[in-house]
């Protein structure tokens, strides 16, 4: 049977917060989304995607978009490929591709061959209205293998923001805002590696997201730690995930996963396929759990469900310097 992996990640504690752009007006804010009736902010998977693809590109994997912090953002990103090719690039493999281009204009050999075609029928065709032909654009695309949804805050957003000035030309002063949000988030995915060239790249799939960074690329204009403080993975035959946005914080900054501990109990989920790891690890200290694969860091259970990838997928497990010397 097919496996597929599931996976639930909630981050550190920080700040959420834009600093002003050129681009930009009076005030900078921040993503929002109403979430069980109240507003919340987040950050889009587009703005994951990118951090997944530049810790590929950081740690020595083949990147075919490869981002080049010393050029401005507009000579960015530079392609190796404009044909791409998921066989030899992680990224056009997992996270997929997309790129349309508009019809080219004809050439003066079909023009002068459309020319002749009408003067040929032009006896028999005066009083029928003739019709054009548009040139067709052509797509080159591949549906990514890995899903990513939204981060969404734990708590919701109150609203605040710091006011600045500054000084400008002719004694004008230019008063500006910024939107800040202290929380926070937490995202999911899904990836099926039976549908991946290469199965073995949820490895690094699952090495990103214990070092996962920037988290919003160039627009990423603040710093604030997207690694896990808690964990939840699924390896399972089910092509369901069943347990996304199961991280729940209360008014006093304690967070439990209520739903996914009823639905384990009442047998919904296989406790056994779940690998769970970080702070969340000291809320499930039921017998009832005993059988879900625990841990106190998060390295050590993504290192875990790499073995147990590697045996069920039957692949060498290689530790990076094997990797770097292939």
């Amino acid at each position: 049977m097919t496996f597929h992996l599931y996976g639930n990640i909630m981050t550190f504690y920080g700040v959420a917060a834009n600093n002003r752009a050129e681009n930009q007006g009076n005030i900078t804010t921040l993503q929002k989304i109403l979430w069980k009736g109240e507003t919340h902010t987040k950050v889009s998977a587009e703005a994951i995607r990118w951090a997944i693809r530049y810790y590929w590109q950081q740690a020595g994997y083949p990147v075919n978009r490869v981002w080049n912090d010393d050029l401005p953002n507009e000579e960015n990103p530079n392609w190796q490929n404009r044909n791409y090719n998921s066989l030899d690039f992680i990224d056009d493999d997992l996270l997929g591709f997309f790129e349309a281009e508009s019809a080219k204009k004809e050439t003066k050999e079909n023009n002068q061959q459309n020319s002749e075609t009408q003067e040929s029928t032009s006896t028999t065709t005066k009083k029928k209205r003739k019709k054009k032909t548009k040139p067709k654009g052509t797509v080159t695309d591949r549906r990514g293998r890995l899903d990513v949804t939204r981060a969404i805050s734990t708590i919701p957003y109150d609203g605040r923001a710091t006011f600045s000035s500054k000084s400008g030309k002719k004694d004008r002063t230019s008063i500006y805002g910024t939107e800040f949000h202290g929380t926070r988030y937490q995202f999911g995915l899904g990836i099926t590696p039976d549908y991946c060239k290469d199965k073995s790249r949820i490895l690094p799939l699952l090495d990103s997201l214990v070092s996962i960074h920037r988290v919003g690329g160039n627009h990423g204009r603040f710093l604030f730690d997207f690694a896990p403080e808690s964990i939840i993975l699924r390896w399972t035959h089910d092509f369901a995930p069943r347990f996304l946005y199961c991280f729940e914080e209360d008014e006093m900054g304690e967070v439990s996963v209520p739903e996914l501990l009823r639905q384990i109990k009442i047998g919904d989920l296989d406790p056994k396929e779940f690998w769970i790891g970080g702070k969340i690890v000291e809320q499930i200290q039921d017998s009832d759990y005993e059988a879900i694969n625990m841990f106190q860091g998060i390295k050590a259970t993504v290192n875990a469900l790499k073995q147990r990838i590697a045996d069920d997928l039957q692949f060498c497990l290689l530790d990076e310097s094997n990797r770097e010397e292939n």
